[in-house]
């Protein structure tokens, strides 16, 4: 996505389904977030906390954070955490939602946290809508040095064929996929992470895992995709209309719920020391 004007345009488009997304789009997988945060836990399991692992009160900002879906699976692991997003719907239900989490008006090219305040910055399904040029250095301010930054990106997993058939269904405007996605954005992130004076070289993980869906939830869940906010109406349900009659027609889907197979990709670095 290089047009900065299509970048914002997009970017700016979830607030008009924020109570869709919060519903609908899944988390990321425990060991997902255990391996990003791996730089600032391991060899603390016989630390302050007997029998902790290293999470427990770690300060740490969910920043792009949306409706708070990457925030809830951070808190329930014990982790200190702050949240920054500039969508005010989103903010507004993850504000709803967790009552307890310091949530606040912010963009990634400006963040209102003090200096080297947080041990690590998570980013769930967000980075590639940053100008990096502008919120690196910002993310390396409020880190403190040796410091976590890693970015989540879910993908549906296209290399099952009945996936890609799916994604041709919704002609390009679904969400990302293991094939494209992996390749192109966040290779891409990691290019522009690892050239970073301030980071230490990137490294990139992968993890499969699943959500369930309905052919309903499903087309929810697709609909609240940048590229289908963005649609003319007409254009939009003519083409979510095509993924639920497919989803309807395949065996591995039209017998009520069944697992939507992804993968999570985690881009990780560390703030020089």
């Amino acid at each position: 996505m290089t047009d900065d004007s299509e970048r914002l345009r997009r970017g700016s488009s979830f607030g008009a389904a924020a109570g869709a997304y919060d519903e609908h789009r899944p988390g990321y997988p425990e060991a997902a977030i255990r391996w990003a945060l791996e730089p600032v836990t391991a060899g603390t399991v016989a630390g302050d906390i007997p029998g902790g692992d290293g999470l427990a009160g770690l300060p740490v900002l969910d920043l792009g954070a949306g409706t708070g879906i990457l925030t809830a699976q951070l808190v329930r692991l014990g982790l200190a955490v702050a949240a920054v997003e500039p969508d005010p719907a989103m903010l507004g239900t993850l504000r709803r939602r967790l009552t307890s989490v310091p949530a606040m008006d912010g963009t990634a090219e400006s963040i209102p946290l003090p200096d080297a305040s947080v041990r690590a910055v998570l980013c769930g399904q967000a980075m590639h809508w940053f100008d990096l040029e502008r919120s690196l250095p910002d993310i390396a301010r409020v880190l403190s040095p040796g410091g976590v930054l890693a970015a989540l990106w879910n993908t549906d997993d296209d290399r099952a064929d009945w996936v890609a058939g799916l994604h041709a269904a919704a002609e390009g405007a679904a969400g990302p996929a293991v094939s494209s996605y992996r390749a192109q954005t966040v290779n891409a992130w990691f290019g522009k992470a690892s050239g970073s004076a301030a980071f230490e070289p990137t490294e990139i993980e992968d993890f499969p895992h699943g959500y369930a869906r309905t052919a309903d939830s499903l087309v929810a869940a697709f609909a609240t995709h940048s590229k289908f906010l963005v649609m003319p109406s007409d254009q939009r349900e003519r083409v979510l209309g095509q993924v639920r009659s497919y989803v309807r027609s395949r065996p591995e889907t039209s017998g009520g719920e069944f697992t939507m197979p992804m993968v999570t990709s985690v881009l990780r670095t560390t703030r020089k020391r």
